[in-house]
Order: structure tokens, then C-alpha cells, then sequence
């Protein structure tokens, strides 16, 4: 199936739903949660296709396994 007709198939079935608030809320609901769900994922594999970051999160796992942190509270974040 291709992208135009999974749109189709989505409004089809939208429709028949859309009467009901009750129904159009749960499906916005889940659809928001996959949408930030694929956000999570985007995020993740654009950081993990730089070398240099994924380097960095290596660093910063082995530096907190070692007791290498320092814990700071919010206010001295935002100071």
C-alpha cells in the first residue's frame, strides 16, 4: 500500500468514528503517542549517525559507571 492510499485508509476510518468525541479522542491520543514515539526514534538515529556523538554518550556512560559525575541541582544549572 502506498503512502496516498494509507492516507485514504486513515481518513476512511477516521470517518466512521468521528461522531463519536468519546472514539476521536482516544484515536488523537494514540495518535499522538505514535507520533512522539517516532520523534523518539528520528531523534535517536540522527545522534547515533554521528560518530562523534555516540563517542560522547561512551564517554559520559563509562564516566558514570566509574562514580565520574558530579550531581548538580537545577538551580545551578540555571545560575
Amino acid at each position: 500500500m502506498n503512502s496516498l492510499q494509507l492516507n485514504a485508509e486513515l481518513f476512511r476510518e477516521l470517518s466512521i468514528i468521528a461522531e463519536d468525541e468519546n472514539l476521536m479522542q482516544k484515536a488523537v491520543k494514540y495518535l499522538k503517542k505514535l507520533t512522539a514515539k517516532k520523534q523518539a526514534m528520528d531523534t535517536t538515529e540522527y545522534i547515533m549517525s554521528s560518530p562523534a556523538m555516540v563517542d560522547i554518550l561512551r564517554q559520559g556512560d563509562e564516566d558514570i559507571k566509574n562514580g565520574n559525575f558530579k550531581v548538580v541541582t537545577l538551580d545551578e544549572i540555571w545560575k
